[in-house]
């Protein structure tokens, strides 16, 4: 039976390999997938070998906390590839793993797609010569990405976004304003504080002093917190004991973006999944002090949030480390709620962001991808 291992370490990354798992068994339904995932790739089909659950972090100085465990799932995975030769190893993002264990796999004799391909262009480009000795081919989602691998001559295909086919944009506002008690007439301020623990416990408190801010500002608001799978509840207390009209939905925030009027979010994938919804946003992102000092040298953008990288100018604000604060997210989230120009011309480059991300399947297309290069192997073993 052929075999397809995966490698994700993040719940992004498992929403991509779910739907990518789903496609592969579209295509062929005999094969056998698994590997280091979570919950939306062992719903596809896919088994588990392990799970990223209290792995996904971000930022070096967090990282290292997490040493001993990630060294025993990279072991146990390369014992398992020894022993299940998979035709081709799927690597989705989650690069200082992944990047590791690509490379052990391939000189194993295992061919290696790597999808969702590392943002190296922006995080230590040095590294492209790396992932050009390991990957047979790496499919990206952002239409700027494959020129610049291809001019570093790395094997590239674009495969548009998977979001595309993923997100749901019908919501039912009502229902859900009811669910947590707020009006539905009242306007809406989403809150996306990221996925990871430690970026939650980073974000979120400060997003709640800027809700506190805004609600004096405008008393007609009201908030939603997009509570990502795996969290603990211990990061939500404040917002449970604050006196601010809000509400927490946990596990669909695709439902929470539909409701709001405006989005407050955590820089990452969330924020391209708010573009799809069409809604103007303020991204923000704290790393830790030490991270952020060692890291900062060798960043090589101006702009972090992808709906900017994409736009290739900055149009939408950016406050990262100690710009973001609970005055300066209050004013521009007061921007975009006070002036209806400003947030329909945001609308409009927003919409040019999603035509840019191509069209819909690109979860087939990577699986196409994938088989082609799993068909490579098993006509040399022939």
């Amino acid at each position: 039976m052929p075999g397809v291992m995966i490698s994700c370490g993040e719940p992004s990354g498992d929403l991509y390999a779910g739907a990518l798992t789903s496609a592969l068994r579209r295509q062929r339904p005999d094969l056998d997938i698994f590997g280091f995932g979570g919950p939306r790739l062992a719903a596809a089909g896919g088994t588990l070998l392990g799970s990223y659950e209290g792995l996904a972090v971000t930022g070096l100085s967090e990282v290292l906390r997490t040493l001993p465990r990630t060294w025993r799932m990279y072991r146990h995975l390369i014992a398992e590839a020894e022993r299940r030769r998979p035709d081709v190893f799927v690597a989705i993002d989650f690069a200082d793993f992944n990047f590791r264990l690509g490379q052990a796999l391939h000189a194993r004799g295992i061919p290696v797609v790597y999808y969702i391909g590392p943002q190296l262009w922006a995080w230590r480009p040095g590294r492209m010569q790396v992932i050009k000795r390991f990957a047979d081919q790496v499919l990206v989602i952002f239409p700027f990405e494959a020129a610049l691998y291809a001019d570093a001559g790395v094997p590239v295909q674009f495969v548009g976004h998977p979001l595309i086919d993923l997100i749901d944009r019908r919501g039912h506002r009502a229902e859900l304003l009811t669910q947590h008690g707020l009006s539905h007439a009242a306007r809406t301020v989403a809150l996306l504080p990221g996925s990871r623990h430690n970026e939650v416990a980073s974000t979120l408190p400060t997003l709640l002093e800027a809700c506190a801010l805004l609600k004096d500002a405008e008393p007609d608001l009201q908030f939603l917190i997009a509570r990502a799978p795996g969290l603990h509840d211990e990061h939500f207390e404040a917002a449970h004991r604050s006196h601010l009209p809000i509400g927490i939905h946990a596990g669909d925030t695709d439902a929470v973006l539909a409701a709001s009027d405006l989005v407050i979010t955590a820089s990452g994938t969330a924020t391209v999944q708010t573009a799809l919804h069409g809604k103007p946003m303020v991204i923000v992102y704290r790393l830790s002090p030490l991270t952020y000092r060692l890291g900062r040298p060798f960043v090589k953008v101006d702009t972090f949030g992808m709906v900017n990288l994409i736009a290739g100018r900055k149009i939408v604000p950016e406050l990262i480390q100690d710009d973001f604060t609970a005055p300066r997210v209050c004013a521009e989230a007061l921007a975009f709620l006070r002036d209806d120009a400003y947030a329909s011309d945001v609308r409009e480059h927003l919409a040019a962001v999603v035509h840019a991300l191509g069209g819909p399947g690109a979860s087939e297309r990577a699986a196409t991808a994938v088989l082609a290069l799993a068909a490579t192997r098993g006509s040399r073993q022939e």
